[in-house]
């Protein structure tokens, strides 16, 4: 990094953390504090919740996952519109119409106290571990790259969220997350053109999408119904509709972004912006991942992109075995090359006989790579069990630190810290309204005044703050941290979104078989994803068609135990 990477970074930063202070102070009371004053505009609604959603996680696991398996993982975005209509005609409606300050509010007067503290305390834990995830995620990835210390990230990244967080609430949020969104966008434009300009003189865009086509990168849809496959169509349109639906229907962190909305309409609106243009946004992320393979065909990629696991590897008894790998990987890069370029030779002068043969030999070079990356991450396993040796989420950063000029390294740190910053304030605004207004507040024996639950609000986002600094401090990667984050969401978003339900379509249901059935439906669901019983995404669908049905059985066993019996 050079002294205007720096600048550029450190300024973008700077910038986003001052303004967000400086355009929100002065919230007078926990109104203006929480909902913004309710005078969002819909396209502020709108960035809002996809910024929201759109982590540094996103910008740094989503190429990696395309570098490595194409753009299928788009498959999990399919049920998101669907989820979205739905939302704008039952959920914000009811919502807008009961003027609660939280989703878990609404629980409370349908069901009872018990069903409202429960709800909230399963979202404090799956949004408290997320948020430490958020921040850890662009931390661990910047500080093995750059070598920057991993707990001072964690701290740096932290603070910045907490000073206007806790400074201006829910308008804070949403006013820095528009230029967040600004910035990300343009950031990963600037990107995504440099790599097609960096490709040789005569490899165009469309011959670009022809090599990752016969590298098998541009399958989109996969139609079959293994429930055990991650990414399909039906898991998308099923399972990603449920997490959609619980993520953006019961979630604070999301709930929060559209209540602050001038009208139901402007809320309405919102949500129709994300659904319209979110399936979009993540294409091209997936593109630009797609794009950075094709990239690394024509020049030299390392055989593992996390250099803390080289480096761990290197100093081993392992050393050996794996600079013989490196070796095959650097004339396996020199034969991938030569055929990638016969490739497009064949491509401009139409011999198909030959095309086809050169895909053949592309897809041979690209197994042999793929079984050497394998045996470099098991030799990496051995060397120092406790390093990372999947190398999806270090793809983007890898390919943004050693092939892009000055200044423009600085922008893409600033849209990864940028996206790490806007997710992890909108869960620490919602962390702390929910403990301080469904869990504090309900739960006093003698009510304070308006300026006394302010104050706890801030007091409660500032402490979820350090709770996620600490978390992220303790924190350890999983397969990919994009994954990881889903699977959290997965396990406790379908319970949650089946009690909604409940609450939305079977007045008949009372509070105590709700109660009961959502601490068995979490129980089950736990165990099902510890042993693996379904890919991730069904336990989204699978939580919440189960607490709906244990719920209807007790109520219908307990009515029937209340029935009188028949007189003789």
């Amino acid at each position: 990094m050079g002294i205007l990477d720096w600048i550029v970074l450190g300024s973008t930063l700077l910038f986003i953390v001052a303004y967000g202070v400086w355009k929100t102070k002065g919230s007078k009371n926990v109104d203006d504090y929480v909902l913004g004053g309710n005078d969002a505009k819909w396209w502020t609604i709108g960035l809002s919740v996809m910024a929201t959603q759109a982590s540094a996680i996103t910008f740094l696991s989503t190429p990696g996952q395309a570098f490595h398996d194409g753009l299928g993982f788009v498959q999990f975005y399919f049920g998101l519109p669907l989820a979205m209509i739905f939302i704008c005609v039952v959920f914000i409606p009811i919502y807008r119409k009961l003027k609660v300050f939280t989703a878990y509010e609404m629980l409370e007067g349908r069901f009872d106290l018990k069903t409202r503290t429960l709800t909230a305390i399963l979202f404090l834990v799956q949004r408290g571990l997320a948020a430490g995830i958020t921040i850890f995620a662009p931390s661990i990835i910047l500080s093995a790259v750059l070598g920057w210390d991993l707990r001072t990230l964690n701290i740096i990244i932290g603070i910045l969220v907490i000073v206007y967080t806790v400074s201006g609430g829910t308008k804070a949020v949403s006013v820095t997350q528009k230029q967040q969104m600004f910035i990300i966008m343009v950031g990963m434009f600037f990107a995504f053109f440099f790599i097609l300009g960096s490709l040789p003189t005569g490899v165009s865009f469309g011959e670009a999408l022809k090599i990752a086509g016969a590298n098998n990168k541009l399958q989109i849809l996969d139609f079959s119904l293994d429930t055990q496959n991650r990414y399909t169509f039906w898991s998308g349109i099923t399972g990603g509709f449920f997490l959609a639906l619980a993520y953006f229907g019961t979630d604070q962190s999301q709930v929060q972004r559209y209540l602050s909305g001038e009208s139901v309409r402007e809320s309405q609106l919102g949500l129709i912006f994300n659904g319209i243009f979110k399936i979009p946004m993540q294409f091209f992320i997936l593109l630009v991942g797609v794009m950075v393979f094709v990239f690394y065909q024509y020049n030299t990629s390392p055989l593992n992109f996390n250099p803390a696991a080289t480096e761990a590897v290197l100093e081993s008894e392992q050393s050996e075995s794996y600079r013989a790998l490196e070796e095959s990987h650097l004339a396996l890069e020199q034969e991938k090359r030569m055929a990638q370029e016969d490739f497009s030779t064949a491509l401009q002068l139409k011999e198909y006989n030959t095309i086809i043969q050169a895909e053949q030999n592309i897809e041979k070079i690209n197994q042999q790579e793929r079984a050497n990356r394998e045996a470099a991450r098991s030799l990496i396993a051995q060397a120092d069990d406790s390093v990372e040796t999947n190398d999806k989420d270090y793809v983007f950063i890898h390919f943004i630190l050693n092939n892009l000029p000055n200044g423009l390294i600085g922008l893409l740190l600033a849209v990864i810290l940028s996206a790490a910053m806007s997710s992890t304030a909108s869960e620490l605004n919602a962390l702390g309204t929910i403990t301080a207004l469904d869990l504090y507040k309900r739960n006093q024996k003698e009510e304070k005044d308006e300026e006394h639950y302010l104050k706890a609000t801030k007091g409660f986002t500032l402490l979820w703050g350090i709770v996620a600094i600490l978390i992220a401090c303790v924190a350890n990667l999983f397969d990919n941290l994009i994954q990881l984050v889903n699977i959290i969401g997965s396990i406790f978003y379908g319970n949650v979104l089946g009690i909604f339900l409940l609450a939305f379509f079977f007045k008949y249901v009372k509070g105590d078989s709700v109660f009961i059935a959502a601490i068995v439906t979490q129980i089950i669901v736990i165990v099902g994803w510890y042993f693996d019983w379904m890919s991730y995404l069904w336990l989204n669908a699978f939580g919440c068609l189960l607490v709906i049905l244990l719920a209807l059985l007790m109520e219908t066993f307990d009515g029937y135990l209340r029935k009188p019996p028949i007189k003789t």
